[in-house]
Order: C-alpha cells, then structure tokens, then sequence
C-alpha cells in the first residue's frame, strides 16, 4: 500500500510518500515541498499546487493520503490560503478516487509519540528514525507530510 501525507499550505506544501510493506512495516518513498512565490497571485499559487501535486499522485498513484486538518490558527491572515491549498489536495484525492484521512495535530503527535504535546523535534527524531534516514537536512513542512503517512499506519495497527 501506499500512503501520500500532505502538509498544506500554500507557500510551502509538504509532501511525503510511503510504502507500507509486511508486517506494518514502513519505506520511504519520497519527501519534499512545493514551494510557491510570494510574488505570484494566488490563484497561480494554488494551479502551481494543483499541478505539481497532481504529478506527484500519478508517479505513486497512492491508495490513501493523509493530510492535517485545517483548524483554528493563531494567525487569520494564513488560515484561508491553507484552506485553499488544502481544499486543492483535497479536490486531487478525489479526483482520483483515493481515501483520505485528516488528523489534528495532536493526533499526529500522539501517534507518533504518545504524547499529544511533543515537541517538533521529538516527531523528527521518530520519522528519521523510522525510515532511518540519515540526512541532516530538515525539511519541516515535508516531515510534517511524512507524519501523517505514518500516523494512517499507526492508527490502524
């Protein structure tokens, strides 16, 4: 199986793409971000989003994508345009016909460390040690995505 975690926003939607093999055991596939200009109108941003993401889903073709649900912010101004950019993840998965799971933060978190509360550092060490990935090079926003492919497995454990 595998899984597409999406961490949306539209300057920097993170992704991440793994493989669930035997024994619930994990690989990873892929992980990044699509970056989008700030110089850019919006809706450029988002077709940006729409298009790249797409190509990402028909490479893996993923059979779920879990993704963080958009909630209450801390700052208004960035709450809509990460409801955009996820409505657009949103509008690719079924597009395609592919399930999707949204979890809060604190679901993630926990999943992941039992601990609703964690740290940003406690989910990088789990996620690097999981898919021991060796790379010092710490891409929030794709970890984030890679977060919520692994709580989808997780939770179903």
């Amino acid at each position: 199986m595998i899984i597409l975690g999406v961490d949306p926003g539209l300057a920097r939607l993170g992704y991440g793409v793994i493989k669930v093999l035997k024994n619930k055991k994990v690989k990873c596939l892929d992980f990044g971000v699509i970056e989008t200009l700030k110089s850019k109108k919006r809706e450029e941003r988002l077709k940006e989003i729409n298009n790249q993401l797409s190509k990402i889903i028909k490479k893996y073709q993923p059979n779920l994508l879990a993704t963080e649900k958009v909630y209450f912010f801390k700052n208004l101004k960035t709450v809509i345009p990460v409801a955009e950019a996820s409505g657009i993840v949103l509008l690719n998965a079924a597009k395609k016909n592919i399930p999707v799971f949204e979890f809060t933060p604190l679901q993630i978190k926990f999943s992941l460390t039992n601990n609703g509360r964690a740290e940003k550092k406690e989910i990088i060490k789990k996620i690097k040690k999981v898919f021991k990935l060796r790379k010092n090079v710490v891409i929030d926003d794709a970890f984030d995505a890679l977060a919520c492919a692994l709580t989808v497995v997780f939770k179903t454990s």
